[in-house]
């Protein structure tokens, strides 16, 4: 193992910092190469990197092919990949509240229910029992699955004109304001 100052240490740790993907496995192999004799587990000592991460990149190096990263796969699945069977009731209970925007902007159906109410629905069903999420899940789901959770205004009242019309019999001409004149 060669000779490693600590600011030859903090130097690594920041290019390493600076890198992603396969280029960073690259250089933490590397780097555990020149300063750690290959050892993933003094790497992981030494420097704090990953053991799998440092393993994979001479293995990268040696055999040509790079590995992919799979960020997509990562992190948790939303509710309707976990329990698909929910789907189907929820657009049931909400098909027959929802309409559609009335000018048109949006791919969104409003819908009057709420999602408290769609959650009770889903709580009735024998089959659902252990499957039902919490209130805010079931808004969540009902926002990715299109619908709206908005009041509904079926006709909006004509706003007041302050003037009246003048085919009104008790409706006078308003006043007329004399108009200034120009001096040249």
């Amino acid at each position: 193992m060669a000779d490693l100052t600590d600011d030859t240490r903090r130097a690594i740790l920041l290019a390493a910092t600076l890198l992603t993907g396969h280029t960073r496995r690259r250089f933490q192999a590397e780097m555990a190469h020149a300063y750690c004799g290959g050892s993933a587990r003094l790497a992981e000592t030494t420097f704090g990197w990953g053991r799998d991460a440092v393993h994979t990149g001479p293995n990268e190096l040696r055999s040509g092919i790079r590995c992919l990263d799979a960020f997509e796969l990562r992190g948790r699945k939303t509710t309707e990949e976990l329990h698909p069977a929910l789907e189907e009731p929820i657009r049931r209970r909400v098909d027959p509240h929802a309409q559609a925007d009335p000018k048109f902007q949006t791919t969104f159906a409003y819908t009057r229910i709420t999602a408290r109410a769609v959650r009770d629905a889903l709580l009735a069903i024998p089959e659902l029992a252990g499957a039902v999420p919490s209130r805010q899940t079931v808004g969540d789901i009902l926002n990715r699955l299109g619908y709206k959770l908005r009041r509904v205004l079926k006709a909006r009242p004509q706003k007041r004109f302050p003037r009246p019309t003048p085919s009104s019999p008790t409706s006078s001409r308003p006043a007329s304001r004399p108009r200034p004149t120009r001096t040249r």
